[in-house]
This record gives C-alpha cells, structure tokens and sequence, in this order.
C-alpha cells in the first residue's frame, strides 16, 4: 500500500499536466486496454487463469463500471483543481470507505481508526480550502474539487466490494476482469470520442502520462489494493491514500510545478499523522480463504 501511494501520486501530478489536452474519457478507454494487455499477458503466462474466474461476469462489470467512474471524474477535475487539492480530496476516501465496509462487510470501525479518520479528515479539508479560514467557513468548495469528490465514493465502494465479490480469484486475476470490463464500459459509452481524438498529433507529455497510468496507476496499483484488500479492512486499506498528497507535492517539485505555501502544508502533516496513528491500530482482519 505504500507503493499504492506512491503511484496514485504520480497520475495526479502528470495528469494535472495533461487534463485539458486530451479527453477523460479517451485517455482512460485506452489506459484500461493497455493495462488489460499488460496484465493479460502476466496472468495467463503464470497460468493463473481458471474456467471458474469466469463464473458471475457481473461481478467485474461493476467494479469495472466503479473504477471507470472514478479515474473519468479524476482527469475531470484536474482540469480545474491543483494536483495537491485533488490528492487532498482522495485523502477523504476513507472515511467513506469504512461506511461501505460495515454496509457491505460488517467491518467495524475501531475508536483508533476512527480518531485517525477524523484527523485525516481535518487535514484534507484545510488542503482543498487553501488554508483559508473564509473558504471553508463558507464552504467554498472548487468545482475540480467537487467533480473529483464523486469519483472518490466510487472508488470507496469499490475496496470492500472487491472483498464482498471475491470467490477465490487471485487478485491479478480479479484485475484482469476488472480492467476488461472497464475498457468495454468505457469503449462503448465514449467510442466517439475515442474515434475523434486526433492521437498523432498528441503532445509527447500525453503518451507519457497514458503509459504510467496504464502500467503503474492501474495494472500495479490495482493489484496491490486487491492484494491488500484481502488482508485488511477496508478502511485501513484505504488509509495509505494518506500518504498521495505527500507523495504530490515530492512528484511536482520533481516535475518543476508550483508547489503549496506552507500554511497549507499544515494539512498535508495531519494526513500523514492520521497514517501513523492508524499503524498502531488494533489489528487487522485474518486473511480470506
């Protein structure tokens, strides 16, 4: 899960890069196809591929359909939202993460995973409103901000309903079903987008950025939650998001961007706090056999 983070990180700053050269919808058919080749060829390689994966194929077009929703809404409010603020807002997935878990899991929420909620929570909200008492007081939410928080529900249900839906499939192999129903959902709902996109002409920074989000913040990242998804709770699964603004703010330095003024810095230090609190937390779910 750490590496998760550090992952997630990169696609939030290269895709504030990229957000209004290409098409959301474009960018993330052909992402979902990339990574379901990569990860294609790896699990059938291995032979980890059984008839009963097949069994229940709705199972990978709703989580399919979950993921699309959430990485579209992603590059949709980048358009509008730093790459700093957006990470802030995905910190906030925990939290609904950890309702869904009890809805779907029973997952029971213990007082040192809540407090580290509430902490994390604390300091997202003083991320995405600049550290500006008068925004949040009037709640002044940014539109990206707003757009982005919808994909973050999406990708809350989805980690406890990939242990709900789960029958026994390595978590490469779930993936696989994942990533191949994302790229017919969004294939179909954006062909024309697709189609119209003028690929040739794309900027260099666009390719780059299509082939790390297909590789490393889909085909990796999204067998390193399933991994972690099987082991832990939901909530603690989701609460190495933490760590994404971090990880930001080290990606757009790297890359020469602007970065936050150092009041609201002060939030980015509570995610990461919020982290260490949950390490120390009372344990952890056996794993699922």
């Amino acid at each position: 899960m750490l590496l998760f983070s550090m992952g997630i990180a990169g696609s939030f700053s290269l895709g504030g890069l990229i957000a209004n050269e290409i098409s959301p919808v474009s960018l993330n058919a052909v992402r979902f196809a990339l990574a379901s080749i990569v990860v294609g060829v790896a699990v059938f390689s291995l032979g980890m591929v059984q008839k009963k994966h097949a069994a229940a194929p709705w199972r990978y077009l709703l989580t399919g359909t979950l993921m699309s929703i959430y990485f579209v809404l992603m590059f949709e409010g980048l358009k509008t939202a730093t790459a700093v603020s957006t990470s802030a807002v995905f910190t906030l997935a925990p939290l609904i993460s950890a309702c869904f878990g009890w809805i779907f899991l029973r997952q029971v929420t213990t007082p040192r995973m809540a407090i580290a909620l509430a902490i994390a929570a604390c300091g997202a909200l003083w991320v995405i409103f600049r550290a500006d008492w008068s925004d949040l007081l009037a709640f002044n939410v940014g539109q990206g901000e707003s757009i982005f928080f919808f994909g973050c529900i999406a990708h809350a249900v989805y980690t406890p309903l990939v242990r709900k839906l789960n029958r026994g499939e390595p978590p490469a192999v779930f993936v696989l079903g994942t990533l191949i129903a994302g790229t017919l959902i969004l294939g179909i709902y954006g062909w024309n987008e697709v189609r119209d996109t003028d690929w040739a002409e794309l900027p260099i920074i666009v390719w780059v950025t299509l082939f790390y989000v297909a590789l490393v913040a889909s085909a990796f990242t999204f067998v390193a939650i399933n991994f972690a998804t099987l082991r832990l709770p939901s909530a603690k699964v989701m609460a190495y998001t933490y760590l994404t603004p971090t990880w930001v703010i080290a990606w757009e330095w790297a890359l020469g961007q602007d970065l936050p003024r150092p009041a609201v810095l002060v939030g980015v230090g509570l995610t990461v706090l919020a982290l260490l609190v949950l390490l120390k937390d009372d344990g952890h779910l056996p794993r699922k056999t």
